[in-house]
């Protein structure tokens, strides 16, 4: 899946031009504030699917596809693999099975002794007439009886590994359910977006058709000027719109990618309206002592400083003597050459025998063992200080999300209480102008306003949720809890 950027959109308040003629008719002026805020949105990409997910789907089945998720998890499957080599090594770290075949010769004794008796002929010959297959099969096994905790640290130390590991692709996986995440909103985003943006495409149309009309009838109130700038903001409406369809082709793209299965099925989000997540901000504190005690990148560290100590005491048991016993056992078989009975002559041919014993194996290079003692410590005390360097990060990162999420949530209040405002605004000039008493200008301008809040709105709770989000994160709070609470 790779990572993905989403571009933030962009508001720019179009300022409207005063008219100069107070006399001027109500298309005149609607010409002068005919582009409100909506022709200077940057859009944002949005996809038209068949199957509805909601957010938790969503992210989901991102994961499930999701190619760096993938890779993440293969470290773990090489740390949990590791660590079932090194528990093997407890019993019978070395079991080894051989087997020699081929064919041989008899033997022929001019003395004509017995065949139990064969090696006491010196002069004992081979007999190229008799062949036979020869077989022979070792076993050879060795078991550590005493290693001063060298096997068991070195197996503490190896699962240590493997849970940090864990929690490193925990910690991958959350970044990628943000990215996952921001693309899920930012889809409801552009379709508000693309609500207002219809609402004044209708607009340009409407007011296009009352110019021809103007046109024809020869009105004086139509000035060339304004005809310029209406053509001018129409040509820029366009590329805008255009900028929105691309941008919406293109997210439809990135979700059948991402989304996409056999059947080609492609997907849109189950809810219809971008509305801020359920939230309720919580005091500093309680955030900073969630992330200390949940965020995986800590789990991740104190296994790796749990697993580096153990690492380091059993470099350390590896430089005294280590007590094994061994078992041995070997047979051979050739029926053309008689075994020999004699305790102290073996035919390497036809024989068997057997032997199990204690031994001890001492390293004697001690530079190299204390070279590789220090080498651990010098890990061991790294880990240690990237956990510090660690939690410096998330203190530093928690602390602007929290401070980003309360600006946020403070934003969309004051934009709804704004627009609740502007709404009242647009109905009052609105009614004075029917009862023949309001000021056009005035009203447009009421429009206007109106309509930029509207944008504002939706950008600033599409900003609040990828917040709180990111705090959520910040803090090691799973952001599914977002679409429970």
């Amino acid at each position: 899946m790779g990572l993905f950027f989403l571009n933030k959109t962009e508001v720019f308040a179009f300022v409207a031009l005063k008219c100069e003629h107070q006399s001027s008719t109500m298309i005149k002026r609607i010409l002068l504030v005919l582009m409100p805020a909506v022709l200077f949105i940057q859009p944002q990409i949005r996809a038209q699917d068949t199957v509805r997910v909601n957010l938790t789907e969503f992210i989901q089945r991102g994961l499930e596809k999701s190619g760096q998720v993938a890779y993440q998890r293969g470290a773990v499957d090489l740390a949990e693999n590791r660590s079932d080599q090194v528990r093997s090594q407890r019993f019978l770290p070395s079991f080894q099975l051989s087997t020699q075949h081929g064919v041989v010769p008899g033997v022929n004794s001019p003395l004509g002794l017995p065949d139990s008796q064969l090696y006491l002929d010196p002069n004992l010959e081979n007999d190229w007439e008799n062949w036979a297959v020869f077989t022979r099969a070792e076993v050879r096994a060795v078991q550590p009886v005493f290693s001063w905790g060298a096997i068991t640290k070195a197996i503490e130390a190896a699962e240590a590994g493997a849970k940090a590991a864990q929690h490193q692709f925990s910690a991958a996986r959350s970044e990628a359910e943000i990215q996952l995440y921001d693309l899920y909103y930012s889809f409801l985003l552009v379709k508000e977006i693309q609500v207002i943006l219809d609402d004044a495409s209708e607009q340009i149309t409407r007011v296009e058709e009352q110019i021809e009309e103007m046109r024809e009838e020869g009105n004086p109130d139509l000035e060339e000027s304004d005809v310029f700038k209406f053509e001018i903001y129409r040509s820029e409406f366009e590329i805008r719109r255009k900028e929105v369809e691309e941008s919406a082709a293109r997210v439809r793209r990135v979700w059948e990618y991402i989304l996409g299965d056999e059947n080609n099925e492609v997907f849109r989000p189950a809810q219809q309206f971008l509305d801020p997540v359920p939230f309720e901000l919580e005091a500093y504190s309680y955030y900073q002592q969630m992330a200390m005690n949940e965020r995986a990148e800590l789990k991740g560290v104190e296994y790796g400083i749990d697993a580096l100590q153990k690492t380091s005491e059993a470099v350390r048991s590896q430089q005294y003597p280590l007590l094994f016993m061994g078992l041995s056992g070997s047979y051979a078989n050739t029926p053309n050459r008689p075994r020999q009975t004699n305790p102290f002559i073996i035919n390497s041919t036809n024989y068997a025998s057997a032997a199990v014993g204690f031994g001890i194996r001492q390293n004697l290079n001690f530079g190299s063992m204390k070279a590789s003692v220090e080498k651990a410590d010098i890990e061991y005390r790294r880990v240690r200080d990237l956990k510090k360097a660690l939690t410096d990060g998330i203190v530093l990162e928690l602390t602007e999300s929290y401070q980003e999420a309360v600006v946020a949530d403070e934003r969309v209040k004051r934009t709804d209480e704004a627009l609740v405002t502007a709404r009242n605004w647009v109905r009052n000039e609105q009614l004075n102008y029917d009862i023949g008493f309001g000021d056009v200008e005035n009203l447009l301008e009421a429009v206007q306003k109106e309509l930029e809040l509207r944008v504002e709105l939706k950008q600033n709770v599409f900003d609040f949720n990828k917040k709180v989000a990111a705090l959520y994160k910040a803090s090691g709070i799973p952001i599914y809890q977002l679409s429970t609470n």
